[in-house]
């Protein structure tokens, strides 16, 4: 949790007027970094709601959002539901999923697998939610464009934390991702961590949604790429599995270059921040990328 235990007085009296009586006080349940303030309420007959204040505008206009007009495609009970926004608070207040992160819990293999397998299933629903037309969809095919370019950027914040032969890893890895051709564009979650998938010994839920955008499809499947799949193939056959199709080759490609990418962040964000997991998440990525070069 954060050092916060209370939300101010005025975002307590907006939750009242949009809820009603509360009959206890909030809780903080916010993740343990300095930007996050989440906050459960508990209504009458123990109905629990989210009050979340998003770290940013861009936060809060992604996520808003996102729940009003895309989110609701994933079905009831299977993502948080919008109650009310208030911008000038950038706070919104949304309804409990049941459930717990996978990433929490200890199921059995066939569990862990049906959980991503749904998983799949729920962002497949996401992407082809929303409305990918003019600006957005011109925003989403320059995504990748931008992400290479700015590879350079990433590398110079990370310093010496990569060798000489890493480094031109990634830059070999953000040429090729500029020279790919058009691939599927959709609207994805943009943070699909284990961390955020919910699974409730029956059913598998996502939440968080303040990175949800427009933009190619295998964006969204970076997460896993990094922090699961290469351990755990059977996962990754299940999350294709529920999902309903395979990367194509140039996705794949893709992929490759973005986990390149993102190891560049983690290397660069980790440290500065006392993150030692964020860190040794961009180590292996890039002990396994080059170990595949050399190969």
């Amino acid at each position: 949790m954060t050092v916060l235990t209370l939300p101010s007085p005025t975002l307590m009296s907006w939750a009242h007027k949009e809820l009603g009586p509360l009959p206890t006080p909030p809780v903080d349940v916010s993740h343990p970094r300095v930007n996050s303030r989440v906050w459960e309420l508990t209504r009458p007959s123990r109905v629990r709601v989210f009050l979340k204040v998003s770290p940013n505008p861009v936060t809060y206009q992604r996520e808003t959002f996102a729940l009003r007009h895309a989110v609701p495609a994933l079905g009831a009970h299977r993502a948080p539901q919008l109650i009310a926004s208030h911008p000038q608070h950038l706070a919104l207040l949304v309804t409990a999923v049941d459930g717990r992160p996978i990433k929490q819990l200890t199921p059995s293999a066939a569990e862990e697998a049906e959980a991503h397998r749904q998983g799949g299933l729920l962002l497949a629903r996401l992407h082809a939610a929303g409305d990918l037309t003019g600006p957005r969809r011109a925003e989403a095919e320059r995504a990748l464009t931008d992400a290479a370019a700015g590879a350079e950027d990433r590398l110079t914040a990370a310093g010496d934390r990569l060798t000489p032969d890493e480094r031109d890893l990634v830059r070999a890895c953000a040429a090729h991702l500029s020279q790919l051709p058009p691939l599927p564009l959709a609207f994805i979650h943009g943070d699909a961590w284990p961390r955020n998938l919910l699974w409730n010994g029956a059913t598998a839920a996502w939440i968080d949604f303040e990175r949800a955008r427009f933009t190619a499809v295998v964006q969204d499947l970076v997460p896993l790429a990094c922090a699961v799949w290469p351990g755990r193939p059977d996962l990754r056959a299940a999350f294709f599995a529920g999902y309903g199709r395979t990367l194509t080759a140039s996705e794949d490609a893709a992929l490759t270059c973005l986990s390149a990418l993102d190891a560049v962040s983690c290397l660069r964000w980790g440290p500065d921040h006392g993150d030692p997991q964020v860190t040794a998440r961009g180590r292996r990525t890039l002990d396994r990328l080059t170990g595949e070069v050399r190969r």
